[in-house]
């Protein structure tokens, strides 16, 4: 394996991004290239980048807030983010295809945790479908319960873990 780094995203990294956002989610789902652009542009300390020697292998990205609805869609264009929010909402997990299956996505979140521990967050906050409750739950976020969200036509729920 090579060596894995991480690091804060940068503009120049969204075309990889949105190939990887792309890439591992289906229609819908995935983010386009202006909110992830603006996610970078607008809370680069809550875009954190996994990549090797040769290119970015997966990113978590996030908002800030104090008050969070997660079924409001508005805020994954960052309605309502500040930086000194003291929840945070997950937007994506994400791991290209190609290195899925090998932990890449339990280092980002660990890395993810320690950094919003490591800023004073209280909490963090996200949906996830169904079948993905299990490995949120592995870090501490607990299920509480279906989501209002429709996002990308799918059935969501809703997780929350205090730091």
């Amino acid at each position: 394996m090579t060596n894995l780094s991480f690091r804060q995203a940068k503009p120049s990294d969204l075309d990889r991004c949105y190939q990887i956002e792309t890439t591992a989610y289906a229609g819908d789902e995935a983010a386009t290239k202006e909110k992830i652009l603006k996610r970078i542009e607008m809370y680069p300390e809550g875009f954190l980048i996994l990549e090797n020697d040769k290119e970015i292998i997966g990113f978590v990205n996030c908002g800030a807030a104090d008050k969070v609805e997660l079924s409001d869609e508005s805020f994954k264009e960052l309605v309502g983010h500040h930086s000194d929010g003291k929840n945070i909402v997950i937007m994506s997990v994400v791991t290209h295809p190609d290195y899925q299956r090998q932990g890449m996505a339990t280092r980002l979140m660990k890395r993810s945790i320690e950094q919003m521990r490591e800023a004073g967050k209280h909490k963090v906050l996200l949906i996830c479908q169904t079948e993905l409750i299990p490995m949120y739950a592995s870090f501490g976020f607990m299920d509480l319960g279906p989501s209002e969200s429709d996002h990308g036509g799918l059935q969501w729920h809703e997780m929350e873990m205090v730091l």
